[in-house]
C-alpha cells in the first residue's frame, strides 16, 4: 500500500511544540548548571578563587559573550533567507547575550545576582515550555504572572536597599506602565501575530490587572510583596492546572 505523502508533514507539525519545549528544557538545564558552577567557585569558593573569578573569569565571560552575540547578529542577517540557518544565528545571539549579561550582573552585584539568575532561569525555562505546549492566551497569562513573581521577589529583597532601592522602585513603575501597554495593545488587536484572533483575551487582561495591583501594592508597602507572591503563585498553579485539563 502506498504511503500517504501528507503523513510526514502532519506528524512534524504535531511534534513541533514538543520539540520546542524540549529545546527550552535542555537550554535551561545547561544555563542552570553554568550558574551552579559559578556559585560553587565564585560565591562559595576560597578567597583566591573569588579574586580570580572577579578579576579574570567574569570579565573574560563578558568579552566572549559579547563576541558570540555579535557573531549571532551577523549570521542572522546573512542567513535571513534560510530559516534553519537563521535559527542557528538566533541561538548564538541568545547564548552570547546570556553569557555577557549574566557575567556583568554577577560582576556588579556579586552573590545576589547569582541567586536571582538561578531563580530566573528555571522560570524562563518553564515559561518557554508553556509557550510551546499551551494555548497562546494561557501562555501569555502565565508569562506575565511569572515575570511579576520575579519582580515581586526583587522588590521584597532589594526595595529597602540603600543602593538599589530607587532603581527597583523605578523598574516596578516601568513594569506597571508596560502591563497597561500590553493590555491596550491586546484590546486594539495589534498583537495578533502573537495572540490570534480566535484566542480569548480575558486571561491576558486578568494577568495584567492582577500583576499591576500586586506590583503597586509592593510599592506602597514592601511587606505586601511576600503575600502577593503567594497569592499570584496560587493563581499560576490554578491557571496551569485548568489549561492542562482543558487541553487533555
Amino acid at each position: 500500500m502506498a504511503k500517504n505523502p501528507n503523513n510526514k508533514p502532519k506528524q512534524s507539525k504535531r511534534d513541533a511544540p514538543m520539540n520546542g519545549a524540549m529545546k527550552f528544557f535542555l537550554a535551561g538545564l545547561v544555563a542552570e548548571l553554568y550558574l551552579l558552577i559559578v556559585r560553587r567557585f565564585y560565591v562559595q569558593g576560597s578567597a583566591e578563587q573569588q579574586i580570580a573569578w572577579y578579576d579574570v573569569y567574569l570579565k573574560l565571560l563578558m568579552i566572549v559573550g559579547a563576541a558570540v552575540l555579535a557573531a549571532g547578529v551577523v549570521l542572522s542577517i546573512l542567513w535571513r533567507a534560510d530559516r534553519k540557518k537563521r535559527i542557528i544565528g538566533w541561538c548564538l545571539c541568545g547564548v552570547g547575550a546570556f553569557l555577557a549579561l549574566s557575567a556583568a550582573m554577577i560582576w556588579f552585584l556579586n552573590a545576589p545576582a547569582v541567586t536571582l539568575l538561578t531563580t530566573v532561569v528555571p522560570v524562563v525555562m518553564l515559561l518557554g515550555i508553556v509557550w510551546n505546549l499551551y494555548d497562546r492566551e494561557c501562555a501569555w497569562a502565565l508569562i506575565i504572572l511569572g515575570v511579576t513573581l520575579i519582580i515581586l521577589w526583587i522588590c521584597r529583597k532589594e526595595m529597602s536597599s540603600i543602593f538599589l532601592g530607587t532603581y527597583v522602585k523605578a523598574a516596578a513603575v516601568i513594569y506597571i506602565v508596560l502591563l497597561a501597554a500590553i493590555a491596550l495593545l491586546v484590546k486594539s488587536g495589534k498583537l495578533r501575530s502573537l495572540l490570534p484572533a480566535s484566542a480569548d483575551p480575558l486571561p491576558v487582561y486578568l494577568a495584567c490587572g492582577l500583576s499591576a495591583v500586586a506590583t503597586l501594592s509592593a510599592l506602597v508597602n514592601v511587606a505586601i510583596a511576600y503575600y502577593a507572591i503567594w497569592a499570584l503563585a496560587i493563581v499560576v498553579f490554578a491557571l496551569a492546572v485548568y489549561y492542562t485539563v482543558k487541553q487533555l
